[in-house]
């Protein structure tokens, strides 16, 4: 009898269970919001991963949070979307947050610093290392909530218009560069410009800039640079492996309901594992075809590595002083980038260098 009761009410249960969670989806409210991208549409993987992150949120939540994404400059300038969505006039913005450098250098670890970590190095801190932690309160000051939502892997080192043999070649040159890496630059003698993406090939075209970086071959002849500047220099040590961030309005990330809140932050974790695959898969056959038309590859030259990694490390300790924020975080950041080298030269390093220059596997 008593086993009868107990199926009697779980099938009831069930039945009600059933009924329940249709009205429970019912009940979620209809959003519908908007995203400031710093990116052009042309660039299908930097605002394909806002884009994305908008598609995956509208089918998690069954159409209900809906989300409209604007290119850079259709809402705001593509510089400003920090600024956008701390006033909310949007509620949503897709960006790299050492743009912001200016506001408080600590933004440039949300994305990437001079000689910092490979991509797989900064989400282990951003995820597992606490850096998420360790950066909210930076953002909760500007009102918005961070998350990791995409990384390009090591970006190149920019078009030139003339080679970089020596130090002195930097001198009184002006490169368009993004965020924080900028001022390590101008200790080496270089005059930086921070120009967005839409207006860095009319600067070189019109010869307003002398070089300028973006990302790496697929995004970079999509832009054209290789028409107007053809020395393109590898690697791009400020950004070894830099993080795009979804930055959400404080208020209006709280009132959000949890199952919305989650939806978004697994679309932010698919873009994550998303992007880098999509750019390492493309930036190949764009660097042949880049080769193939006339582009002169070239690695900058040990002693310019050198002078710009002691002047980024000169760089990091005087800001000590200037930013409480950096203060903060950054001794935090350098003791798990520094752990992270120590292990890599064990197994991964040493795989990579021996991989990358063996001969034997080739062709075969």
């Amino acid at each position: 009898m008593e086993r009868r009761s107990f199926l009697k009410k779980a099938t009831v249960g069930a039945a009600a269970g059933a009924v329940a969670a249709p009205a429970i989806a019912a009940s979620q409210p209809k959003l519908n919001w908007r995203m400031a991208a710093s990116w052009p549409k042309s660039l299908d993987t930097l605002f394909g991963g806002a884009d994305r992150i908008a598609r995956r949120v509208s089918e998690l939540t069954d159409g209900n949070f809906n989300i409209r994404v604007f290119a850079g400059g259709e809402i705001v300038p593509s510089l400003q979307v920090l600024d956008a969505v701390q006033a909310g006039t949007v509620e949503l913005g897709h960006t790299s947050s050492y743009y912001y450098f200016g506001k408080d250098p600590t933004f440039a670890l949300g994305t990437a610093v001079g000689f910092g970590g490979n991509a797989r190095q900064n989400y282990s801190w951003w995820f597992e290392g606490g850096g998420r932690e360790a950066m909210a309160p930076l953002f909760k000051e500007y009102g918005c909530v961070a998350f990791a939502a995409g990384n390009t892997g090591c970006q190149m080192g920019g078009w030139f218009r003339k080679e970089i043999k020596t130090v002195e070649d930097l001198k009184g040159l002006k490169f368009r560069i993004g965020g924080m890496p900028g001022l390590i630059l101008a200790k080496v003698g270089a005059v930086p410009q921070q120009i967005g993406a839409a207006d860095i090939y009319p600067a070189l075209e019109k010869g307003t800039i002398d070089g300028a970086e973006w990302v790496g071959p697929y995004d970079d002849e999509k832009l054209g640079f290789n028409k107007v500047a053809k020395y393109y220099y590898y690697p791009g040590w400020w950004e070894a492996g830099p993080m795009t961030s979804l930055l959400v309005n404080e208020k209006m990330w709280h009132d959000l309901p949890k199952s919305y809140q989650t939806a978004l932050e697994v679309a932010c974790g698919e873009v994550c594992v998303w992007m880098p695959a999509k750019y390492d898969s493309l930036n190949p056959t764009a660097l042949r075809r880049l080769v193939g038309g006339g582009t002169k590859l070239r690695p900058f030259p040990r002693p310019v590595m050198e002078a710009c990694e002691k002047a980024a490390y000169d760089l990091y300790d005087e800001l000590k002083s200037q930013s409480a924020h950096w203060a903060r975080v950054y001794p935090q950041w350098k003791k798990f980038r520094d752990d992270q080298f120590l292990w890599w030269r064990v197994a991964e390093g040493t795989y990579d260098n021996y991989a990358f220059s063996s001969k034997i596997g080739r062709g075969r």
